[in-house]
């Protein structure tokens, strides 16, 4: 049967009879063609996942090969491994997520990293970013290969894709909230979503954590927890270390002029501060529920013209170079102690999609506070020159 007359047969049952169906169409067998589970009550706890500094979700592994996964501002999702059903009496509200999960929508783009470190990106068949937006190459390649599609950004699913593809689930950040149509027809459709919080931790080693989360969905939870301590570990000796006394200024120059700064609660903030370094803005709470205000450049002179080191954002507005790219954006920065001392850094743009650098970013800015003469070479940061690239 041809994918369009399959879709609107299976939509047409939809309508007709509800969701509880559309495993069948899709060609995923329902709950009820599964091997009968085994009851809840007779279920043993094995251990719950110790969680070092991540507070948005925790795991629980139980006997029989079962997980229960909870978010609590998302939902609670048993994991169920492969052959096995849902057991019975199990609470109501609990999402069945039935193994092998390999043919996922994933929507967050942060999460990409996680199926990257757990070499599993081919578990990702439906991508809601295309190759455009990506910078994580393993992403890029699957898209180019095919392994991957685009399916349409969160906002703007391609349903009938999604569901001819036999989706198992949809990972989505908390930005789905804005459009909640998209997660309600998602679930008509018979696919389970997944809204992801890893945004959320305030301890920036907590966002590293959540690939237990993701170790757990695909069956790899005891390599996640590995994979987790190793990076953990490489900068725990960081902690216990004075701090430098000198003071850090993280930023981009908008379009309109004005200089986005990190609030001092932020999980940026909180990393130069495992560093060894001041947040220059250490007082900028409160207000809107964003990681970040736009300032006037008077108030970013008045707030940072004294820090030790720069540190330009390069996300939103691309990368620079070296210190004229900088000046270009405005001539009052030429002032500032840091550009006078050429002390300024930029991030490489593929910081924010991969959450598993977190700790070597630290790593990074504990280097740059603490060796006067600090390579070029280093992970996520490079240091701007006074000409050519």
């Amino acid at each position: 049967m041809k994918r369009p007359v399959k879709t609107l047969l299976c939509l047409l049952l939809l309508a007709a009879f509800g969701p509880g169906l559309l495993f069948g169409c899709a060609g995923k067998p329902s709950a009820t063609q599964m091997a009968a589970g085994p009851d809840w009550r007779s279920l043993s706890v094995l251990r719950q996942v110790p969680l070092q500094h991540a507070a948005q979700f925790s795991l629980t592994v139980y006997d029989q090969g079962y997980t229960l996964l909870d978010i609590p501002a998302s939902g609670r999702f048993l994991i169920i491994p492969e052959g096995a059903g849902l057991p019975e009496g199990a609470p109501d509200d609990i999402v069945p997520l039935y193994g092998p999960l390999d043919r996922i929508y994933l929507a967050a783009t942060s999460s990409m990293d996680f199926f990257r470190a757990l070499d599993r990106v081919s578990a990702v068949r439906l991508s809601g970013t295309d190759a455009n937006g990506w910078y994580i190459q393993e992403a890029k390649d699957a898209l180019a290969r095919g392994d991957m599609v685009f399916a349409g950004k969160y906002s703007a699913p391609d349903y009938e894709l999604i569901f001819s593809e036999k989706c198992d689930l949809a990972i989505e950040s908390t930005m789905i909230y804005h459009s909640p149509e998209v997660k309600e027809q998602l679930q008509k459709l018979g696919v389970p979503v997944l809204v992801e919080r890893s945004s959320y931790e305030e301890d920036p080693l907590g966002r590293m954590e959540w690939i237990k989360v993701y170790g757990a969905l695909l069956g790899d939870l005891d390599w996640a927890e590995a994979l987790f301590d190793k990076e953990a570990q490489a900068v725990e000796p960081l902690l216990d270390q004075p701090k430098t006394g000198k003071t850090v200024a993280f930023f981009y120059i908008t379009t309109t002029g004005t200089v986005n700064v990190r609030k001092s609660d932020d999980y940026v903030s909180r990393m130069i501060g495992l560093a060894g370094g001041t947040y220059a803005f250490d007082d900028l709470k409160g207000g809107s529920a964003l990681s970040s205000v736009n300032m006037t450049m008077e108030s970013f002179y008045d707030g940072a013209k004294d820090a030790d080191l720069l540190i330009y954002n390069s996300t939103i507005d691309g990368e620079l170079f070296t210190l004229e790219d900088l000046l270009q954006k405005s001539v009052f920065l030429k002032d500032f102690k840091a550009v006078r001392a050429g002390n300024v850094w930029c991030t490489g743009k593929n910081l924010f999609q991969e959450p598993m650098g977190l700790g070597k970013l630290i790593l990074d800015m504990h280097r740059v506070l603490t060796d006067e003469t600090a390579p070029n070479e280093l992970t996520y940061l490079h240091k701007l020159t006074t000409g050519g690239k």
